[in-house]
């Protein structure tokens, strides 16, 4: 990956006038760069990755592992098209070992996601099982550690 698009990953809020300097290009550049990648499609949004352990909702993510029958001249590609639309599905991959499909689901409770899982999601044909796993607590998110870890890890030695 170029180092313009490793920056922006680390931080997509720095200015085109910090991303000159840190590159050693121009700003105009570095916008022209940030626009062509835009409209290709390599750059497809911003977000920002939040802590939500540390605010007041009751949101639960799971991840759902899915076994699919793949298809003739499609392979996978129909289904996790289906699975993909879903507004509960955060995320989607195509994953190698037992099962083919990995989601990520997002729900307001336990339920919410069961319900999906057993009646939206083991519903579609060409879904052949499911595992479902709930996410108890993130520690590291995209790179980004999810609690703020002392600067002096040494044990305290009391006189």
């Amino acid at each position: 990956m170029d180092e313009l698009l490793e920056l922006l990953c680390r931080n997509a809020l720095e200015t085109p006038a910090d991303l000159a300097r840190m590159l050693d290009i121009s700003e105009d550049d570095v916008r022209c760069r940030i626009r062509e990648y835009e409209a290709k499609g390599v750059i497809r949004g911003y977000q920002a990755i939040v802590d939500e352990d540390s605010l007041d909702t009751d949101i639960v993510t799971a991840v759902v592992e899915i076994k699919v029958t793949p298809e003739r001249e499609g392979g996978f590609d129909r289904t996790a098209a289906r699975v993909s639309r879903f507004p509960e599905v955060d995320s989607l991959y195509l994953m190698s070992g037992t099962y083919d499909l990995l989601a990520m689901v997002r729900g307001r409770d336990l339920r919410e996601i069961a319900t999906f899982v057993s009646a939206k999601l083991a519903t579609i044909e060409g879904v052949l099982s499911t595992a479902t796993h709930f996410m108890l607590k993130a520690y590291k998110k995209q790179g980004v550690l999810m609690e703020d870890s002392p600067s002096d890890e040494r044990l305290q030695v009391s006189p």
